[in-house]
């Protein structure tokens, strides 16, 4: 590992169970030697590689972009649900949120890898039937348009949530026993290898921008 470069990291929707997993994992990683959380509340975690910034609105973070410079790797886990939104709605959390969070960002440390969490089902076309899919087909679209260092748009499928954590959506344990039915099937993964596989991006992301849960559990995998 002494020859990698060393991650810092910038991880958003931390508060959530994606975001609350990747966190999890990159302060655990001996690579990972820095970790900026950007919260509109305190995630209540404490750890010696972590600096948190409380900053209620996302879709204007300008006010604190001066402390965006220096970081090589954002691991975007921010996002909603689609279940009862218009469009309209949903486009704005999404997409608008999404491109304003890269756009300033981009500006302060282009050296970045983003990994964006989309969603297995996303359609790259942005001319499907489904709404969500649309939408974050032309997010992955756009943030591939920016000249960040790299970009993976990351499409987990059911994921396996990281035991201990205090944000794991509570459905979860209903239908837990599915995992292992859904794991031979190529649709499921774990959050911990989701975590891994983002932070193995940085020094040893593969060349496709998209990936598939296949891609996510072998990247997870590399040294």
């Amino acid at each position: 590992m002494g020859t990698q470069t060393k991650i810092r990291a910038i991880v958003t929707g931390v508060t959530g169970m994606v975001g609350e997993g990747v966190l999890y994992e990159c302060l655990q990683h001996p690579l990972v030697e820095a970790v900026l959380v950007i919260n509109r509340k305190p995630c209540g975690v404490s750890h010696p590689k972590l600096k948190e910034i409380i900053h209620k609105d996302f879709f204007d973070i300008t006010p604190i972009q001066d402390q965006l410079k220096g970081y090589n790797a954002c691991f975007f886990c921010l996002g909603v649900s689609s279940v009862g939104m218009k469009e309209p709605e949903y486009y704005r959390m999404t997409y608008t949120l999404t491109l304003h969070f890269a756009d300033v960002l981009v500006k302060q440390s282009p050296e970045v890898t983003f990994c964006y969490v989309s969603g297995t089902g996303t359609d790259s076309t942005e001319k499907g039937r489904s709404m969500w899919a649309r939408v974050k087909g032309k997010t992955e679209n756009d943030l591939m348009k920016l000249p960040f260092k790299k970009v993976y748009a990351f499409r987990p499928g059911f994921m396996q949530p990281t035991p201990g954590m205090k944000n794991t959506n509570k459905y979860y344990k209903y239908i837990a026993w599915l995992y292992p039915l859904l794991r031979r099937l190529g649709m499921a993964s774990t959050l911990k290898e989701l975590g891994l596989a983002m932070i193995n991006t940085v020094n040893n992301g593969p060349a496709h921008p998209i990936l598939e849960v296949k891609d996510i559990i072998a990247l997870a995998k590399k040294e």
